[in-house]
């Protein structure tokens, strides 16, 4: 599972470099979605870790939608924060004050709900034992610990990098190229830099 600013993908990984993608993000990604939603309660940037923190304080007292809650292995967090919006948009022109740490309650909530619902999912379709979160979104303490349960109760090995890892890009790089020495794949010295350029 890749949660980060820039990707929520599902990826089914048989061995090293043998990656194949069996779920992604239709718009925003997850951490996009988290600084969106910040942003419009006036909580600062970057979102992620403030809206966490905040939701540990609050109670699921919104009613948002579950994203894309269907049979697939995407994901679409557009229609969450747009819900969002429009309650905290509705809620000022009635004259209510949003309680904050409720609303990052919620929505969480909502988060942690859908990727945990089909993460799970694709473990059991996959028969897959072994589960690796990646990313920044990684450093989540809701999502760390809704998946640490599920998959304690389903028998699955959970491996999340140490927080402080978990939005340090060169440590990152630094690994895949470590695992794509070992296996002989190696470049001559006039590469050139793609952004784009794919692992496999």
């Amino acid at each position: 599972l890749v949660i980060s600013g820039g990707h929520t993908e599902l990826v089914y990984l048989k061995e090293e470099y043998d990656f194949k993608i069996i779920g992604s993000t239709l718009d925003d990604a997850v951490g996009e979605c988290y600084d969106k939603v910040a942003r419009v309660i006036e909580v600062g940037y970057p979102g992620g870790p403030v809206l966490d923190k905040m939701a540990r304080e609050g109670t699921n007292e919104y009613q948002l939608p579950l994203p894309l809650n269907d049979n697939s292995y995407n994901f679409s967090f557009s229609g969450l924060k747009s819900a969002v919006i429009n309650l905290v948009h509705n809620e000022k022109q009635r004259g209510n004050e949003i309680n904050k740490a409720n609303l990052a309650c919620s929505f969480q909530n909502r988060v942690v709900e859908i990727l945990s619902k089909k993460t799970i999912k694709a473990l059991k379709e996959y028969d897959v034992k072994n589960l690796i979160v990646a990313g920044g979104v990684a450093a989540n303490s809701g999502i760390r610990g809704n998946l640490e349960k599920l998959c304690k109760e389903n028998n699955i090995n959970l491996t999340v990098p140490e927080l402080k890892y978990c939005t340090d890009n060169a440590t990152m790089i630094a690994s895949a190229g470590y695992y794509a020495y070992m296996l002989g794949r190696r470049a001559n010295i006039d590469l050139k830099a793609v952004a784009n350029t794919k692992l496999n």
